[in-house]
């Protein structure tokens, strides 16, 4: 995998869904300005649209409140990002689980993940690993699919967990490796070294 930023090829268009700071957002920013087509979410107040916003990219709000169901949900979410003709989606901190009706809509969805999955799918997974005392946790980068943190792993990295760790202290060791491998992710999808 790619350890380091690199030119992507020209047409290499993604958008980032985000709910939250959007560190992994302003990473993927970082690294490839220009190649962010859209940024969208579900939280309208998430900090990861103003960093869109100052990067000078495109927002797409969806407000989950109002739709029959997550279905309708995900369709309108996928209307929305189809219209930046993308080649990739990239997950970074998206805290709503995605249907077949999205992630059949993409070539294909990339995401991120503090646990060395399979371990600690899902919500909470440094505050489990946490409790149960792991000696060490991680980061996964994998492809999304139905299946909540199932995919195909594109890259993963220990990372140890220390004596005296708190979720604060473990995640702020885990997001510098999350942004690393995220953006080389990202390359290696675009450059053909991965493929789903």
């Amino acid at each position: 995998m790619s350890e380091r930023p690199e030119d992507l090829p020209e047409d290499s268009r993604f958008a980032v869904l985000a709910s939250g700071s959007g560190s992994n957002l302003q990473a993927l920013l970082d690294a490839y300005p220009g190649h962010v087509a859209v940024v969208a979410g579900d939280k309208e107040d998430a900090f990861a649209f103003e960093r869109a916003r100052l990067a000078g990219v495109p927002v797409e709000h969806v407000n989950p409140i109002g739709f029959e169901d997550r279905k309708d949900f995900d369709r309108e979410l996928a209307d929305r990002i189809a219209a930046y003709d993308v080649a990739l989606v990239v997950g970074a901190g998206y805290m709503r689980v995605l249907s077949a009706v999205f992630l059949e809509r993409f070539p294909a969805v990339l995401n991120v993940h503090p646990s060395l999955l399979p371990e600690f799918k899902g919500l909470h997974a440094v505050r489990r690993a946490l409790a149960v005392g792991v000696g060490q946790t991680g980061v996964t980068v994998h492809f999304m699919v139905e299946e909540v943190d199932a995919g195909p792993v594109v890259a993963r990295e220990a990372v140890p967990v220390l004596p005296g760790d708190t979720e604060d202290t473990l995640l702020e060791r885990l997001h510098p490796v999350e942004h690393r491998l995220l953006v080389g992710a990202v390359a290696d999808y675009f450059t053909g070294r991965v493929m789903v």
